[in-house]
């Protein structure tokens, strides 16, 4: 070989290490501001779910659903790589409370009692009262559920607000699909679960007969006599992370509301058949509920 050749050989080898070493720095800071997020394991987020179509579910080895596709596309941002947990309700809150996840999704609703052994994000979504009711059965108010058997998942906010409905009987179940066959059979009257979840329920399950109604939200007054009736009104659902994921949770709130922002939010509540109005309008009294116990005074929900 010529000198020449040589020298030419070595430069071309430096110039490929040189750009070997600068793809490796640029891996290395995205490894970095992934991992400044605290995810358990550096790079991934471990996400508790339960069987929850059209909001959470695993088709195959994907993740799919509406708060599914919230998360993805945040994760995505974020950098991080999304591993699945599937467990029951019980054990996506007591999976996070006990940090063995950073975080889980699917229609959770902020409670007061939940923050205080956990972060909530922003909400990136709110929910309407929405009740499944076999055909030919109308129920508009919290006077007509009175008497009645009603049922919901063990675990969700609708249970405490059952509870306190004069003479009426609560049924609880280890996931929705208990609920809608109890009420096709007749068992239960009423069934209270996420408005997605019914509208699923309709189109896949028309055997069971079984329509969405909305509760009209308790007055003042009724809310004052019974305070657990608040969850028959509108609210707000979140993501929900372990007490130590502080930057987790402040990143995931930001995408959140950015997701408002760009539309990506109306587009996703439209894909699953919600209404952008219902679901991405935050009603008078939500801001309050939050402000002055995890979020500052002036907090303010997002809103399309």
């Amino acid at each position: 070989m010529s000198r020449r050749f040589i020298a030419a050989l070595f430069t071309a080898v430096a110039l490929a290490s040189g750009s070997l070493t600068a793809c490796g720095g640029t891996k290395s800071q995205v490894s970095d501001a992934a991992a400044a997020l605290g995810t358990i394991e550096p790079g991934v987020l471990k996400v508790a779910i339960e069987p929850y179509a059209p909001y959470t579910s695993m088709v195959g080895d994907k993740l799919t659903g509406l708060d599914a596709d919230i998360l993805n596309e945040i994760a995505g941002k974020l950098g991080l790589k999304v591993k699945p947990e599937v467990t029951d309700f019980a054990g996506m809150l007591a999976s996070v409370q006990s940090r063995r996840v950073d975080i889980t999704i699917g229609g959770v609703a902020w409670t007061a009692e939940r923050q205080k052994a956990g972060l909530f994000t922003d909400p990136p979504y709110y929910s309407p009262p929405a009740m499944a009711v076999r055909q030919g059965e109308h129920y508009q108010t919290v006077q007509d559920l009175q008497g009645k058997d009603l049922g919901t998942v063990e675990g969700y906010v609708w249970v405490k607000s059952i509870q306190a409905v004069p003479g009426a009987k609560l049924h609880a179940y280890p996931d929705g699909n208990g609920v809608f066959d109890d009420l096709g059979a007749g068992r239960i009257n009423v069934g209270f679960l996420d408005p997605l979840l019914v509208l699923a329920a309709q189109k896949q399950r028309p055997e069971l007969k079984v329509e969405t109604q909305y509760l009209t939200p308790p007055s003042a007054a009724d809310l004052k006599a019974h305070p657990a009736y608040q969850y028959f009104q509108p609210y707000m659902t979140a993501f929900y992370l372990p007490k130590q994921a502080t930057a987790l949770e402040k990143a995931i709130s930001e995408q959140i509301r950015e997701m408002y922002q760009n539309g990506e939010l109306t587009k996703l509540i439209q894909k699953y058949g919600g209404d952008p109005n219902q679901f991405l309008k935050p009603a008078p009294e939500i801001a309050k509920t939050r402000q002055g116990v995890d979020r500052p005074a002036d907090w303010q929900p997002p809103s399309i």
